[in-house]
């Protein structure tokens, strides 16, 4: 899958010497004209793409579809397209490594109208996390508000407004 952006943060350079963890994610993008399926998080204002780690033995195919049907209900996941992935190098927050670097891959799919239940981590709930169907200009434009008037680093936002600028972009392309 084409890399569509690397994105290093400024505290883990130089690489060099520093230990690090692998993590393996896979993200769903479901449309519906203009909107999009996102997941709206209270605790941090956002909107993100369903999605999250892969598994271990799982393919990122399994794991974007795991993800979706845990996170938003989605029924009947098909039509599943490539889209791109987004490469990080951030600073990890436990112990045992330095630094971080996950490749989240990005996959376009359908889903049935109607969605069933979720089946969230309890962090999540805690965190408020809920699926919403949204315009992307105006989820977008959120995030962008939210990430410029935030006191944390924004390291997971500045990679959902890249993602969600280059998915509307293709959308403009797609209906010119």
């Amino acid at each position: 899958m084409q890399v569509l952006k690397t994105a290093m943060h400024s505290d883990v350079l130089p690489l060099e010497g520093k230990t690090m963890f692998h993590r393996r994610a896979a993200r769903a993008i479901v449309l519906r004209g203009e909107d999009i399926l996102l997941l709206f998080t209270e605790r941090y204002y956002d909107y993100s793409l369903p999605g999250g780690g892969v598994d271990e033995g799982e393919s990122e195919l399994e794991g974007m579809i795991r993800e979706l049907q845990e996170e938003t209900g989605a029924k009947n996941v098909r039509n599943i397209v490539p889209f791109g992935a987004y490469e990080e190098y951030r600073v990890w927050y436990k112990p045992e490594f330095d630094v971080m670097h996950m490749i989240s891959h990005c996959f376009y799919c359908d889903i049935d109208e109607e969605l069933g239940e979720v089946a969230f981590e309890e962090y999540e709930v805690k965190n408020g996390m809920r699926p919403v169907w949204i315009n992307i200009h105006e989820a977008i434009a959120h995030n962008k508000h939210t990430l410029e008037n935030s006191e944390k680093k924004g390291q997971s936002l500045e990679r959902e407004i890249f993602l969600l600028e280059k998915i509307a972009e293709n959308i403009t392309k797609l209906a010119s």
